[in-house]
């Protein structure tokens, strides 16, 4: 009888030795405070800055002109004549930047007209044109680790659309052989933008581009570069020299010119 109460006793102690052991785990556990979420990583955050920009450009224009069989005849407007061959004029552009991107775009209507004698020849010419160009192209920043240098390979394209009067007189005879028209053509361009901040004021900006390759014109190419000066973070002002060569023909029409010419412009951003 002795001998079961004491293998009771210790079959209870047992039991309960077990339970108080779970008990402190249990409450061990409970006293572990649990590792705090890993937050996901935000993204990466692109800042998109953007430019407007208004601007006049001095250009002249020189080359071979014809307008449906009429011609080609060379012109020679010099950036100084114009002024005064200018019959009118709108221009301007916009673009956006990150530090990995670029986009720009570019609009300009002009409208001249010029007169004079053919090179070389007995014969008077009377010209007058009315075109529209836009541009547009995006690009990639190479990562250069130079803040204040941004250099971008670029792929785009420029549209033209032309309309052109074009007017032969021998200059013995009252007899004038004219003609106009309307044609309209667009490029790819494949080209290099670059910009350098001197410093938080001062900085030089550079664009150039070939294209056509017989796609809408034979051959087109674009060079630009200007200096500019950064009054505020808002404002800022630019002057420069800009050409553009366009060698077209199709159907009559022949435009082999080069426009080029001194511009100053004002730009806005934010």
């Amino acid at each position: 009888m002795h001998k079961r109460i004491s293998i009771a006793a210790r079959t209870l102690a047992l039991i309960g030795g077990l339970v108080a052991g779970g008990a402190a785990i249990s409450a061990g556990a409970a006293d572990v405070t649990p590792p705090e979420p890993v937050a996901a990583a935000a993204p990466a955050k692109t800042d998109w800055r953007f430019q407007a920009t208004i601007y006049g450009w001095l250009s002249g224009v020189s080359g071979d002109v014809g307008v449906r069989g009429v011609g080609p005849v060379g012109i020679d407007i010099s950036p100084g004549q114009a002024i005064s061959d200018l019959d009118g004029a709108l221009m301007g552009s916009f673009g956006g930047f990150t530090d990995q991107f670029i986009f720009l775009t570019d609009f300009m209507l002009t409208k001249v007209s010029s007169d004079g004698q053919i090179r070389d020849s007995a014969f008077n010419y009377d010209y007058s044109q009315t075109q529209i160009t836009v541009q547009g192209l995006v690009g990639y920043m190479l990562p250069l680790g130079m803040p204040q240098l941004q250099l971008a390979p670029t792929v785009g394209f420029r549209y033209q659309n032309l309309s052109a009067d074009l007017g032969v007189s021998p200059a013995f005879l009252p007899v004038t052989y004219d003609d106009g028209g309307t044609v309209q053509w667009i490029d790819p361009t494949i080209g290099l933008y670059g910009h350098y901040d001197f410093n938080d004021r001062w900085f030089v900006t550079a664009l150039g581009d070939v294209g056509g390759f017989g796609v809408g014109s034979n051959f087109t190419w674009q060079a630009f570069g200007a200096v500019g000066y950064n009054w505020s973070k808002t404002i800022s002002t630019s002057i420069g020299y800009r050409a553009i060569y366009e060698d077209y023909e199709s159907g009559g029409f022949v435009y082999d010119t080069t426009q080029q010419g001194a511009f100053v412009g004002l730009g806005i951003h934010w």
